[in-house]
């Protein structure tokens, strides 16, 4: 008698290990297929999807979501439009109910931008003295005035600068363990980046005396900054763009840059411009046109030759820093240890 009650107690640990593992393991009973197996899709397309049961399970339910936002479907598939959706590596998620059990399978797929970026080229229209000792790592105006932030540990800064004679009229040396990145202005405060020490730096502005510090989070390290006048936007050298909120500077949201058929990686330092991000592209001789909706370049300026205008040397670095002042399709731009600085008009080729 004993011995059957075991044998009882067994199969059914075999049968409960059993159901579990099922659930654990639903990738062995069902998959979502996506039509034509693309791996990316465009905004202007509709990502069609077919439910699977592998060993003919029913599927009594689904609920399906994009990440973690629900869209409606039926338990054979699910026609999911894209049209509004940020870019970037997403995933779909479908929720089976099968003969009292739940599983959870999901399906990687991209969405690229359905626009081909305009090309633009440059005219150099003025050519201003820049401190070639700078390593120039944020530049914006405020006025008349060029605010500029410089990295590298030990010589690290932050100045107000006369832009068109190069004076240094206010420089605040950042401790030496800090690696200076970008700045941004906004009701009457002066935020700047730094590297890797997972934290930025807030000023009081005009007078440029350090206030308060703040903590990143997801976005671990600092790059660039730009403000639209209400938000603060912030890139980590990846292919993502952070969202700060003014008054908390936490981080509530993210685009990732996709032109119409890739990733755009390493965003450096950026700059707000008539409602699109201009970014620089580290390493790189291209300044990208972001739509901050939702992430797409919509455009690129190819900066190729502005380099080999600056003085040549041993400790010459690649372009970076973008500053506006108002003036329809004109930039002021730079490089790490450029000695010059550059007013530039864009035009599309």
């Amino acid at each position: 008698m004993k011995f059957a009650n075991l044998l009882i107690v067994f199969v059914l640990l075999l049968l409960i290990t059993s159901c579990d593992e099922e659930i654990k393991n639903p990738n062995q009973h069902f998959s979502i297929e996506i039509k034509d197996n693309k791996k990316s899709f465009t905004t202007s397309e509709t990502v069609a999807i077919t439910l699977i049961s592998k060993k003919g399970k029913p599927i009594d339910n689904v609920s399906y979501s994009l990440d973690e936002n629900p869209f409606d479907g039926k338990t054979s598939g699910a026609s999911l439009n894209i049209s509004a959706e940020k870019l970037g590596e997403r995933t779909i998620n479908a929720t089976i109910t099968s003969e009292g059990n739940d599983y959870t399978i999901s399906k990687p797929f991209t969405i690229l931008s359905s626009v081909k970026p305009k090309l633009y080229g440059y005219r150099v229209l003025e050519v201003y003295p820049h401190d070639q000792e700078a390593y120039t790592q944020g530049l914006e105006f405020e006025g008349e005035d060029l605010y500029e932030s410089t990295g590298q540990r030990g010589f690290s800064d932050l100045r107000k600068t006369n832009y068109k004679t190069g004076e240094v009229l206010i420089d605040n040396d950042l401790k030496p363990q800090f690696f200076g990145e970008g700045l941004t202005i906004l009701n009457d405060k002066l935020y700047q980046l730094t590297w890797q020490a997972g934290q930025g730096i807030v000023y009081d502005f005009p007078s440029l005396k350090q206030n308060t510090t703040f903590k990143y989070n997801k976005s671990k390290e600092g790059w660039g900054l730009a403000n639209d006048g209400t938000k603060i936007y912030k890139s980590d050298g990846t292919e993502k763009i952070w969202t700060l909120n003014p008054n908390t500077l936490a981080e509530e949201d993210y685009i990732e840059i996709y032109t119409n058929t890739s990733k755009v990686k390493s965003v450096n330092e950026l700059e707000w411009i008539e409602g699109k991000i201009f970014a620089n592209v580290y390493q790189s001789e291209a300044i990208a046109i972001v739509d901050p909706a939702n992430g797409a370049v919509t455009g690129i300026i190819n900066m190729k030759g502005l380099k080999e205008k600056v003085t040549q040397h041993n400790q010459l670095d690649v372009l970076n820093g973008i500053a506006y002042k108002g003036e329809p399709n004109i930039i002021y731009v730079t490089g790490k240890k450029w000695d010059k600085l550059f007013k530039i008009e864009i035009f599309e080729k």
